[in-house]
This record gives C-alpha cells, structure tokens and sequence, in this order.
C-alpha cells in the first residue's frame, strides 16, 4: 500500500524526536492513505510554522504486516468509545507514551472532533455523547509509526 506524510521540509530519515508529543496516537510518525489529506497537512505545517514549502512524502508499506504478528497492532475501525479514550488519554499525556504499540490506524480527531473532545473535557457532554456526535462525521483516516521497528518496514519511494 501507498501512505503519504505531508511536512514542510523534505527529509530522508525519520527522527522521533522532531515529532510532536500529545497527538492522537502519541509521538510518533503519522501518514495517511489519502494524498490530498498529506497535502492539506503539508500546507498547515507551512501556514503555521511561516516557513518551507509543501511536501507530500510517499512511501511504501507491505499490509500484510498488519496481520502477521511481527509487529504490535491496533486498529480503530471507525468512532467509538475506545477510540475516544485512547485519543484523550494520549493528548493528556504531556508527552509520554501511554501504549506500546508499533502502529495504530484510525480516524483523524480534526478540529471539530477536538472541540467535541473539549466538551467532554468540560464535563458538558457525556462519553456516549460525544462519540454519538461523531459518529456521522467524514473522518480522514491516519496511520501511526512509533517505533524504529515499524518505521524500518515503510520504504520511501
């Protein structure tokens, strides 16, 4: 399968200390299977950090690593009270990692699932609230890489 990363400088080795803490799934390196989802996030890096120019990375990756057992796997099929929690408990954790997991895929928390979580947050919607609220959303799909094991099976191409 084809994943993208989208960033706004060009590099050739992945560095997880340049990668930010509290994100959906941790620190960690994150892709997507969709290229026009890389590219938006390309542009947002370039907006928000006023300098470089769009990238879209690509890079290869065997699926059927995904069901081997050769590396620790979760996958989020879609909304749901699980994936809530496990994106609240890693936004929460002041850059510690919180599972150990190779790869984790998913749906993307973007702003507007980042507001409902602030609600949550807040105590003014419930758990099954918010999921309810997300669960018709079209979320964009993510694909983390946390560790130089899982890393070492993506082949830039």
């Amino acid at each position: 399968m084809k994943l993208y990363h989208g960033t706004n400088v060009d590099f050739q080795q992945i560095d997880f200390k340049k990668c930010k803490p509290n994100k959906d799934f941790g620190r960690g390196f994150y892709l997507t299977d969709i290229k026009r989802q890389a590219l938006d996030m390309a542009v947002r890096r370039c907006e928000f950090e006023q300098t470089g120019t769009p990238i879209v990375q690509e890079y290869l990756f065997d699926e059927q690593l995904l069901n081997d057992n050769s590396l620790n796997v979760k996958i989020f099929n879609g909304v749901s009270t699980e994936w809530a929690e496990f994106i609240l408990k890693n936004r929460k954790a002041r850059g510690q990692q919180t599972h150990g997991y190779d790869i984790v895929i998913g749906p993307v928390a973007d702003d507007g699932v980042v507001f409902q979580l602030n609600l949550y947050l807040q105590h003014f919607i419930t758990l099954d609230q918010l999921v309810k609220g997300l669960e018709f959303r079209k979320m964009n799909s993510q694909y983390f890489f946390g560790t130089d094991k899982a890393v070492s099976k993506l082949k830039r191409v």
